[in-house]
């Protein structure tokens, strides 16, 4: 996979809160054909729940070897991969708590989607008012599988047209 297919949100060799989990996936058209060129960007809250945006006003900490954001495009094969955390789950002004989950804005030839993905068998899944009016919630999950000693996921984005 080439470096435009690959991201590493902590952008530094010191380690973030929260352990990494690399994501590997690709972006597909409905017909199941990949969609090279589609720019993926994913952003996070951090590990406390807090996102790297002047905007948010969590007052949970800042995570210096965190930056919660990344620009990628995927490669000839539709593939991308990101190496990130989990985040944590933080309250909403209106008095409930997200899940945690990371965000995806994917343009490829001719679709965009604006999604998110969570975590499978996380407890707040089931109170997460956004995630409760997706068409279908089951869609937005990935599986973590144990990998060497270590959590790894997979999580392919499929597009209307590519």
């Amino acid at each position: 996979m080439n470096a435009a297919a690959r991201s590493q949100f902590s952008g530094s060799t010191l380690v973030s809160r929260g352990g990494s989990i690399p994501v590997s996936a690709k972006v597909l058209a409905r017909n199941g054909t990949p969609v090279p060129g589609a720019v993926v960007e994913v952003w996070q809250a951090n590990a406390a729940g807090r996102y790297a945006h002047v905007g948010d006003k969590n007052p949970a900490p800042l995570d210096p070897n965190f930056q919660g954001y990344a620009r990628l495009m995927t490669d000839s094969e539709g593939r991308y991969a990101i190496k990130t955390i989990k985040p944590g789950a933080y309250p909403v002004p209106s008095g409930w708590m997200r899940a945690p989950h990371v965000h995806f804005d994917v343009t490829g030839k001719v679709t965009r989607l604006v999604t998110a993905m969570y975590f499978e068998g996380d407890a707040l899944n089931e109170q997460d008012r956004i995630l409760k009016t997706s068409f279908n919630p089951k869609s937005q999950m990935t599986q973590m599988h144990q990998n060497e000693d270590a959590l790894k996921a997979t999580w392919d984005i499929v597009l209307m047209t590519g």
